[in-house]
């Protein structure tokens, strides 16, 4: 193994294990959305628990498409590297439907793993995927979706490394279907459960109740299907993990849409809209300092 993959693997060993026992501590963990290195860095540097690498953000940020299945496997292992090369926060990275087949999820789970990735996130929807708050969800036969959670599970070269899989049934098929696949995916290997869009704290709490003893995951997106609760009340219902994958996206977005609007507008940077970074306070969030440090050491 390279040199570079081995540190990140090593690196993402150390980081599940810490989540690993955050979660088995009770400790509640929220994750902001991440997706790219710049956004990685700030979350970084707030110390949250965990990140949360947004498929979202990635097709948005990388490509400029929406989160309907432009994204391959590579563009993704790509980016978890990235990610985790920026950062020491554990990452938990989506991985969509895993690209494809049983070949493709076993290759994305040993490329998250060996990129540092703390969780792989897997998806039952069929290909092409959408975003989870968004229509037009179609899911695949339960059968197939339990046999990615039982290779995603065997294919991990540490148990410190977590399979978090993900049903997208609630919308198209009712909340009883997306429990009874929730159920069957604990039972294939899945170390933490994702039932996707609830529509109601009542059917959050059902869900809590129904995985008592399973660490579950809330995805709250802003204008999204399922309500928008703090972390006392999701703790509250039985849920471990709260994810926020688009609120920093959707922060940058305003403020690229304003300050170029100005920019176009006046013709200057003076009076922006928005509050701007200092420069100097830029060149330390991404990194200069260690690049002048390098060159006052080996200056000649």
């Amino acid at each position: 193994m390279h040199l570079a993959a081995f540190w990140l693997m090593s690196q993402g060993m150390s980081t599940a294990t810490n989540l690993k026992k955050k979660l088995e501590q009770g400790t509640f963990v929220i994750a902001p959305g991440v997706f790219d290195g710049l956004s990685a860095r700030f979350a970084d540097a707030q110390g949250f628990h965990a990140l949360y690498m947004t498929g979202y953000g990635v097709s948005a940020s990388l490509l400029g498409k929406p989160d309907a299945g432009y994204l391959t496997a590579t563009h993704m292992a790509d980016r978890v590297r990235t990610i985790c090369a920026a950062t020491t926060t554990p990452l938990i990275a989506d991985a969509d439907t895993g690209f494809g087949g049983l070949v493709n999820v076993e290759e994305a789970v040993r490329s998250y793993e060996a990129g540092g990735a703390a969780i792989i996130q897997l998806e039952d929807q069929e290909f092409p995927k959408r975003c989870g708050h968004t229509k037009n969800r179609t899911v695949i036969p339960l059968d197939e979706a339990v046999a990615k959670v039982q290779i995603a599970a065997q294919s991990r070269a540490s148990d410190e490394f977590m399979i978090m899989a993900r049903t997208d049934a609630r919308t198209s098929l009712g909340l009883d279907e997306a429990l009874r696949r929730g159920d069957a995916f604990r039972e294939a290997g899945a170390d933490i459960l994702f039932i996707e869009s609830p529509e109601t704290p009542d059917e959050m709490a059902r869900i809590g109740q129904e995985f008592k003893g399973t660490w579950l995951l809330a995805n709250m997106v802003g204008g999204g299907r399922t309500p928008l609760l703090n972390a006392d009340a999701l703790e509250e219902l039985g849920f471990h993990i709260a994810i926020h994958p688009v609120y920093g996206l959707a922060a940058a977005a305003a403020t690229y849409q304003a300050a170029y609007a100005h920019l176009k507008a006046t013709g200057n940077q003076d009076g922006a809209p928005v509050d701007l970074i200092d420069f100097e306070e830029l060149n330390k969030a991404v990194g200069f300092d260690a690049v002048w440090s390098l060159d006052e050491t080996f200056k000649k």
